[in-house]
């Protein structure tokens, strides 16, 4: 599998204090990755500093070049983050806030064909499409911000804290769709707390702690490492 993202050295700062110090990882086209670790420990600062959303220092290349530091630039490159929190767009119906998600997309059959991926990938959401998006429940409002964000046609897809709040049941559902997510040729990178879900599902783990990687390796390697079930898995539901 080609290396579709090479960072080298990533730093962060917040004024003087270093949020993320000289992160090396490797992302692979086609791959789920997955960041774990602690609160605090500089997950979401990495994947937004690849977004262009803070600062960074050292490298990072997307297909072998450059990546640009303006986030505006980033998204039409095909680099989308779908932020903790689902941040959807209350007011407006599932809808509205998919097309808001296509706003780099001009053509109009492509989008029609876009919202129809959606609705088969989350069918609740075609059931909903003119329901406001804000009664919606939270894995459904989820699965709104994971398809708004798959409306940008993503080459990498970015998922900050998916399963967060959720109901079990409701995590099993969209961990299983980022699978078929990736099955589809997206390539993911998936910050998750749920380390025992995420290290279940991925190709590659890495393992953060006070901004630094600690432990890489496949996601079965890391389900089976001694000190990663000591500090992740320990009292993790399943």
């Amino acid at each position: 599998m080609a290396g579709i993202l090479e960072i080298r050295n990533l730093k962060v700062f917040y004024g003087v204090h270093e949020a993320v110090c000289g992160v090396d990882m490797d992302i692979a086209e086609g791959t789920i990755t997955a960041i774990i670790g602690s609160n605090g420990a500089g997950k979401t600062t990495i994947i937004n500093a690849i977004s262009g959303m803070v600062k960074r220092q050292g490298e990072i290349l997307y297909n072998g070049k450059p990546l640009s530091d303006k986030a505006n630039r980033i998204v039409k490159d095909g680099i989308i983050q779908v932020p903790e929190g689902r941040k959807i767009f209350a007011g407006l119906t599932v809808e509205e806030n998919l097309l808001a998600g296509a706003y780099t997309v001009k053509d109009r059959k492509e989008i029609n064909r876009l919202l129809e991926e959606q609705y088969a990938l989350f069918p609740r959401l075609g059931e909903r499409k003119k329901q406001d998006a804000g009664t919606l429940s939270g894995g459904e409002q989820q699965m709104l911000a994971i398809c708004r964000g798959l409306m940008g046609k993503p080459r990498i897809l970015m998922l900050d804290e998916p399963s967060l709040g959720l109901a079990p049941v409701v995590v099993n559902e969209v961990f299983r769709n980022i699978v078929r997510i990736r099955d589809e040729g997206i390539t993911v990178i998936l910050v998750e707390q749920n380390a025992k879900k995420s290290l279940g599902i991925c190709d590659r783990a890495y393992v953060i702690e006070t901004g630094r990687v600690v432990l890489s390796g496949t996601g079965s390697e890391m389900l089976n490492n001694p000190e990663v079930a000591a500090a992740y898995l320990g009292s993790e539901r399943n």
